[in-house]
């Protein structure tokens, strides 16, 4: 009966774990680009060449790419993607 008590706890304990450790990844990752401006441009000129395609900087395509490019996990280019569009080019879909 004890085991059932604690899986809500072990859970929840996985989890901070998880977003901790996303979020101490991604400073060195934000702070990378805004010490790089001009990643920074060449990120929002291939955001706007997609957009111009019909597809979204937020897209599977779009993050892809920044993730191959970069040498990034999904997940790091997603994050690198919102915040590039976020601070340097907030008029791309």
């Amino acid at each position: 009966m004890a085991s059932h008590r604690l899986l809500p706890s072990l859970a929840g304990l996985v989890l901070s774990l998880s977003f901790s450790g996303a979020y101490a990844g991604a400073s060195p990752l934000l702070e990378s680009v805004k010490q790089n401006k001009q990643l920074a441009q060449q990120l929002c000129g291939e955001f706007r060449k997609l957009n111009a395609s019909g597809q979204k900087a937020h897209g599977p395509v779009a993050v892809r790419s920044t993730a191959a490019s970069q040498g990034l996990s999904t997940i790091d280019a997603e994050i690198l993607n919102t915040y590039v569009v976020g601070m340097y080019c907030p008029e791309v879909r």
